[in-house]
C-alpha cells in the first residue's frame, strides 16, 4: 500500500474514527484503525475503518492520491499522535506500507509504525451485503441529515449513563411509513422527537419497526454528518443499524457509515408516562429561562441540586431560587410570555432543564404542569415533548 493524503483530511478522519476505538483492549488489534486503499474508480481512494465490536464506523477519503492499493493495521493512538505532530506547513504526508511496519513521510519527518496482519483486525458489518442479503431488512429508508441530527439531538442526552436496565441506555428508535419517532429515557426524564419523512417512504414496505440504538452509535452520527440536505440511508436488520451518509446523492459509494449493534431488551411504556391532565400552562422565551436556570444554578451543589422554581399567574412571573449549606442562595425574576392556571411552586434538577433547552431552536417554550409533585412537561414546536420528574427540597 502506498498513498499521498491530505494530512489535515486525514488526521480529521482518524480522529473521528478512533473515537470509537478502545484505549484497552484484551486484543491489539481492536485498538488499532484499518486504511484500506484502492484505486478511486472503485471505492474513491483511502477509507479509515474502526470499532469496538458493537459500533463500527468507516469514513472514505477521496483528497488521496492512490500509488499502489492495500490494507494496512496500524494502532489509532499512534497514528492519532503521529499525524498530529506532523508540522501544519506540510499539506500532504505519504502513507507507505513496508511488510509489518508503515512508513508516514512529511516534508522534514519521518515515523515507522507497527502494522499488525491484515487478518487479525475484526470483521466489520458491511452496508451493501445487509442491503443485498438473503434476509430483507426491517426497514430501509432514507431521510435528510438535518431531519436524523434533529432527532438524536432532542433525544440522546437524556438516556441513562450507568443503569443496570440496559434498555434505557440507548434510544428507542421508531419508523412507521413516513413517521419517525425517538424517543430516551433514564428513569427521572424522557425526551421525545418525532418527524414527518418527505417524499417515497422508503425501499420497503413502510412496516411500523421500533429498535433501540446504542447512544454511542448516535453521537458519531453528530460528528460525521456535514451537509444538512445531504441524505442519510437508514437501515434495519434484525440485530443491526447502519445509517449512511452520502454528500453526492447515492449515485457515489457513502463518505461516512456507522454501523452498530442494537440494544437488547424492552423499552419502557413511555407514553404511560407522559401527563395529559395538566391545567396550568405557562410560555416562555427559550432564552431568558436558560439564563435564569444558568444563573440559579450556580448556587447548588451534590447535596442540594434542585432549583425552586414559583410561577406567579397574576404577574406572569417567574421567581427562580436555590440555595445551598455553605454556598449561599440566589434568586433570579424572569417575565413569562403566557400563563393559563393558577400559582404553583415546584422544583427541578437545573441540569436537566439547561439540556433540554440547549437541544431545541424555537424561541419559546411550553410548560405545562399539574401540582408539585407531578412530573413537568415541556414542549418546544409540535414535535418535541420532554418529561422530568420534580425533586424535593427542604425550606
Amino acid at each position: 500500500m502506498k498513498v499521498i493524503a491530505d494530512r489535515a483530511a486525514l488526521l480529521d478522519a482518524v480522529n473521528t474514527v478512533a473515537s470509537v476505538v478502545p484505549p484497552r483492549s484484551p486484543s491489539p488489534a481492536l485498538s488499532c484503525l484499518k486504511l484500506t486503499a484502492s484505486k478511486p474508480d472503485k471505492v474513491g481512494g483511502l477509507a479509515v475503518h474502526g470499532t469496538d465490536a458493537e459500533v463500527a464506523i468507516a469514513l472514505s477519503l477521496t483528497q488521496v492520491d492512490v500509488v499502489q492499493p492495500g490494507v494496512a493495521i496500524v494502532s489509532a493512538d499512534r497514528l492519532k499522535a503521529v499525524l498530529s505532530s506532523i508540522d501544519d506547513a506540510d499539506a500532504q504526508v505519504t502513507l507507505e506500507l513496508d511488510v509489518d511496519s508503515l512508513n508516514i513521510k512529511g516534508s522534514r519527518s519521518r515515523f515507522r509504525l507497527m502494522a499488525f496482519p491484515a487478518a487479525d483486525f475484526p470483521p466489520m458489518a458491511d452496508l451493501a451485503q445487509a442491503l443485498a442479503g438473503p434476509t430483507p431488512p426491517r426497514t430501509n429508508f432514507i431521510a435528510p441529515c438535518s431531519t436524523l441530527l434533529r432527532l438524536v439531538g432532542r433525544t440522546s442526552f437524556a438516556t441513562a449513563r450507568e443503569t443496570s436496565r440496559y434498555a434505557i441506555n440507548g434510544v428507542l428508535l421508531k419508523r412507521d411509513g413516513k413517521k419517525l419517532e425517538m424517543v430516551a429515557t433514564d428513569g427521572r426524564r424522557l425526551a421525545l422527537c418525532r418527524a414527518t419523512l418527505k417524499g417515497p417512504a422508503g425501499d420497503d414496505k413502510g412496516a411500523a419497526v421500533s429498535c433501540i440504538v446504542p447512544g454511542k452509535a448516535l453521537g458519531l452520527l453528530q460528528r460525521v454528518a456535514r451537509d444538512p440536505e445531504a441524505p442519510a440511508r437508514v437501515l434495519i436488520t434484525d440485530n443491526r443499524a447502519f445509517f449512511a451518509f452520502h454528500d453526492d446523492g447515492e449515485a457515489k459509494p457513502a463518505r461516512a457509515v456507522v454501523s452498530t449493534t442494537l440494544v437488547e431488551g424492552a423499552f419502557p411504556p413511555y407514553e404511560d408516562v407522559i401527563p395529559k391532565d395538566h391545567d396550568r400552562r405557562i410560555s416562555a422565551s427559550k432564552d431568558e429561562l436558560a439564563r435564569a436556570i444558568r444563573q440559579a444554578s450556580v448556587l447548588t451543589n451534590e447535596e442540594s441540586r434542585g432549583v425552586r422554581m414559583n410561577f406567579v399567574a397574576a404577574e406572569k412571573l417567574l421567581r427562580l431560587s436555590s440555595r445551598a449549606p455553605e454556598l449561599g442562595e440566589s434568586e433570579i425574576e424572569m417575565g413569562l410570555s403566557g400563563f393559563d392556571g393558577a400559582d404553583i411552586e415546584i422544583s427541578f434538577n437545573p441540569q436537566f432543564i439547561a439540556e433540554a433547552l440547549k437541544a431545541i431552536d424555537e424561541p419559546e417554550v411550553l410548560i405545562e404542569l399539574k401540582a408539585s409533585n407531578k412530573p413537568g412537561l415541556f414542549r418546544a414546536g409540535p414535535d418535541f415533548v420532554y418529561v422530568i420528574m420534580p425533586v424535593s427540597l427542604s425550606s
